[in-house]
């Protein structure tokens, strides 16, 4: 018998939901210090949902806890972003191509397409994205598979995020979701796989070429 998590108070997720949101606008900047007692001040509440909000998203690998800095948000750099898609192109591009063989349904990816599109700053962007890449994965039939991609998903939106501040690419991108939409509509689960592989791996060398500079060296 499986576990159901217990779901997150209000105040908790009002909390979690600000400061996600502040780092995916880049707001809260990568390595700031993020101060219970000033956040609690800023949204108004004790301390408390503060500290379980933060508790959170450490889980997700948003924020980094330590004895001696505190809470800080997560830096992003080459090797995070490496780490981060060499884990997502081994498992995402086969969860998508399973999805697509066992024809799930396209429609929460369509519209999380058309929220990227319509999206006004880089955190609709970035989660409207981070839906996208879950509506083609999820179906695949394996639940450990998808909760597997789901632990992934805000650190590959923050890492979007900070590429994105650095060159807006989110066009070119976006083309790129079209093109593999597509594939999945047309039933090419082969062709899915291979474009989604084609876009992450190009998006990580795009934003940080040093990836690309330690596996030569490798």
């Amino acid at each position: 018998m499986t576990s159901v998590p217990a779901p997150v108070p209000s105040r908790t997720q009002y909390v979690l939901e600000g400061i996600k949101h502040g780092i995916l606008t880049g707001r809260l900047r990568p390595g700031q210090a993020l101060v219970e007692t000033e956040l609690a001040a800023r949204f108004g509440m004790s301390k408390t949902p503060v500290r379980e909000a933060l508790k959170t998203l450490a889980g997700t690998g948003l924020v980094v806890m330590s004895q001696y800095k505190g809470v800080t948000v997560r830096l992003v750099d080459a090797g995070m972003a490496r780490d981060v898609y060499d884990v997502r192109l081994l498992l995402e591009p086969e969860a998508v191509r399973r999805a697509v063989r066992r024809g799930a349904p396209l429609d929460a990816a369509a519209e999380a397409l058309r929220r990227a599109d319509r999206a006004t700053d880089p955190a609709e962007r970035s989660l409207a994205n981070r839906e996208f890449h879950g509506a083609l994965y999820l179906p695949c039939g394996n639940p450990l598979l998808g909760r597997m991609l789901d632990e992934l998903r805000d650190q590959a939106a923050l890492v979007s995020t900070v590429a994105w501040a650095a060159e807006p690419s989110w066009e070119r991108e976006a083309d790129e979701h079209r093109v593999i939409l597509r594939l999945c509509l047309d039933g090419d689960a082969d062709g899915a796989a291979g474009a989604l592989r084609a876009h992450m791996a190009s998006f990580v060398r795009r934003a940080f070429p040093e990836t690309q500079e330690e596996d030569d060296q490798a």
